[in-house]
């Protein structure tokens, strides 16, 4: 069973790497690019769809606030992205948000955006992948009808290819990211430079059709409320810029400047993406409805609305289907591939909780392959569970997805304010001065807009299902401070203080036991062991289950002249946990300052069903047995033959081969 995991693993995930390696799966900036930026450049697929169908309730004048709406969106971008910048400069282990909030606003805060990001890093997965299988639902109909499981898998073989390192993950996503990228500037390039430049008539295929208009969304509040939505629905492609400042650790050397060389990138790329989209789309005259059997009035029979980026690539690729069968796959690829950015992200900031005490230790180790496996693993399995939960359905996770973020971006922006007013009160630098009131003055207008979304998505969307990921958040930030409780219970109680050095007495007596169930080469070994260990007291002890085995033991025990006495302890229900545990607790309550060590002969087998079959009473001792103050357990091997095919190598003994011993058989102390 060890043999076949083992191969499975090393199958999945290859041969492990030596920790002297750390540095060659380092990512470059080529690399770390479409690692990291896998989920803010797939938003651009869907986030000016969003503002369309938002303003789409008011009828087709009013998607002329959609550019407006764009330049304000990356407005913000840019003043995040120009904020990040300096965080990673700031604060480059890889806290991030986490780090900046903590030192700046304090521990609670720290932890707030830490229990944000988390949730939201997971929602990230879950969204992104449902989106995936929506998008390729229309072309694929088996993934349509099978949505859950195609996404259930798609998280799978991401988790696979993430856990083999991430080098190799950020190489296996690189050319799809990029292809996207291409993609998409050459559909846009091309789309633009026919329109403007040589004057064709490039009209998407919804052109023609009417909507339905909603005069009372164009007036007054309603109008103002309508737009701000549809702001908050495009704010949608900010997400995922906040990894980057995450995994400043997983890039090369020098760290902190290339991860903000690559973040600069990030914004460039998709804010040239983002507004080019929403150009081409108001050129090409699309148009989309949030419920088109509703809102459409002209719409033909059987008419079926197509994603925005599909219109516009079958409206600029119209006499070249294969462009537009490329600008499908690779954006349907990328919105699979955004998981990505969570599954780099989320183990890198669990490592750091952890180190800080407020997750399981575990998620702060490496695995095989110098990835926080653990880590990696805890995302898959809570991001299935979602997709599982809500029935891979986007609609019903999106309420829940940008809580998060907009709250780390928000208290972020707040703590990187607090940074600089701390360092400017002891910078004497005019010209330093000077810069750093500029960049507090990009950050707050960050602090605005950032917090004007959060608190707009919390009115727009807490009854629909905001308030589960609001929920979460409060859970994860109790169970943080628990577990850091008990860490810290647990080190106040262990901390070795000088008084406690000063005042250690010995106990006064070692009363060894060895436990017989039958008498045999390991029982022997137990005690040859018990009396290398020059006990002030020694005694076998076995548990009358059966008389007729319990009178055979003793006689054999009396014929062989063993020098160690033989205690038989009645069991009138057949138990064998209970009556040692009580025996050793009347040994400690007569001698208190005695300690009772028990001796537990156990074999080791070499095959899974051996285990089935062997040693569940032993197991069941030693787990209770360690929880009783004053008593040591110690387990007593002894190594069957088929326990040899387990090592690579058999060990054998210095002089074994002189006296005659074969490797995996034991020698028995004849004095016993």
């Amino acid at each position: 069973m060890s043999k076949l995991a083992t191969a499975t693993k090393r199958l999945l995930l290859g041969r492990p790497f030596r920790s002297d390696r750390l540095a060659h799966t380092l990512l470059p900036k080529r690399v770390a690019l479409p690692v990291f930026a896998s989920d803010a450049l797939s938003s651009v697929a869907y986030a000016p769809e969003e503002i369309f169908l938002t303003l789409s309730v008011a009828g087709i004048a009013s998607f002329a606030f959609a550019p407006w709406i764009g330049a304000v969106i990356v407005v913000v971008m840019l003043a995040v992205v120009a904020s990040y910048r300096q965080n990673v400069h700031a604060y480059p282990s890889g806290g991030g948000d986490y780090e900046v909030a903590t030192v700046n606003l304090g521990r609670h805060a720290g932890l707030t955006v830490a229990s944000a990001l988390l949730v939201d890093y997971v929602l990230t997965v879950a969204v992104s992948i449902s989106s995936a299988a929506a998008n390729i639902g229309a072309i694929i109909p088996w993934v349509s009808s099978n949505k859950v499981v195609f996404s259930v898998i798609a998280i799978l073989l991401i988790t696979a290819v993430n856990l083999r390192g991430i080098r190799e993950s950020g190489a296996a996503f690189a050319i799809p990211t990029y292809a996207f990228m291409v993609g998409v500037f050459i559909m846009i390039g091309w789309g633009l430079f026919r329109i403007e430049i040589l004057g064709d008539t490039v009209q998407a295929a919804s052109a023609g059709l009417k909507l339905k208009d909603d005069n009372e969304h164009l007036m007054g509040l309603a109008l103002i409320f309508l737009v701000l939505r549809s702001f908050t629905q495009g704010c949608a492609a900010l997400t995922g810029v906040e990894a980057i400042s995450n995994g400043v650790p997983a890039f090369q050397k020098p760290k902190s400047r290339n991860a903000a060389t690559t973040l600069l990138m990030l914004g460039l790329i998709a804010v040239t993406m983002f507004m080019g989209i929403i150009a081409l789309a108001r050129d090409t005259g699309v148009v989309l409805a949030e419920n088109p059997k509703e809102q459409l009035l002209n719409a033909p029979d059987g008419y079926v609305q197509q994603t925005l980026i599909t219109q516009l690539a079958n409206a600029v690729f119209s006499d070249f289907t294969p462009g537009y069968w490329f600008i499908t796959a690779v954006t349907a690829l990328i919105l699979v591939l955004a998981a990505n950015t969570a599954f780099n992200g989320f183990p890198v900031l669990g490592s750091i909780l952890a180190q800080d005490r407020y997750l399981p230790r575990q998620l702060h180790t490496r695995g095989d392959r110098l990835a926080y496996s653990n880590g990696i693993a805890f995302l898959a399995a809570f991001a299935v569970l979602l997709v599982i939960g809500f029935e891979a359905d986007v609609t019903k996770l999106i309420p829940l997805y940008t809580v998060g973020v907009f709250v780390s971006f928000t208290m972020s922006q707040t703590g990187m304010i607090r940074h600089w007013n701390r360092l400017l009160r002891t910078e004497t630098d005019t010209r330093e001065r000077r810069r750093m009131k500029q960049i507090r003055a990009i950050n707050a207008f960050g602090l605005l807009m950032t917090g004007s979304v959060l608190i707009i998505v919390l009115i727009t969307k807490f009854t629909r299902g905001a308030w589960i990921a609001i929920a979460a958040m409060a859970a994860i930030f109790l169970l943080m401070n628990a577990i850091r409780r008990h860490y810290d219970s647990v080190a106040s109680e262990v901390e070795l203080h000088m008084r406690d050095r000063q005042n250690a007495t010995l106990p006064a007596r070692n009363h060894a036991v060895v436990l017989v169930s039958q008498l045999h080469l390991p029982t022997l070994r137990a005690l040859a062991y018990a009396k290398a260990t020059h006990p002030d007291a020694l005694e076998a002890v076995t548990v009358n289950v059966e008389d007729g085995a319990t009178r055979a033991l003793t006689a054999e025990w009396e014929k062989l002249d063993i020098k160690v006495p033989l205690k038989v302890i009645e069991s009138p229900y057949r138990e064998i946990t209970k009556p040692v545990l009580d025996y050793v607790k009347r040994i400690r309550t007569a001698n208190p300052r005695d300690v009772v060590t028990v001796f537990i002969p156990e074999y080791v087998v070499g095959r899974w069903w051996e285990q089935v079959l062997h040693n569940q009473s032993a197991l069941r001792l030693k787990g209770r047995l360690l929880f009783q103050p004053g008593v040591m357990v110690t387990s007593v091997p002894w190594q069957l033959q088929s326990s040899a095919k387990v090592t690579d190598k058999p060990v054998v003994a210095p002089g074994a081969i002189r006296r005659g011993l074969e490797p995996g058989h034991q020698a028995v102390d004849k004095k016993s």
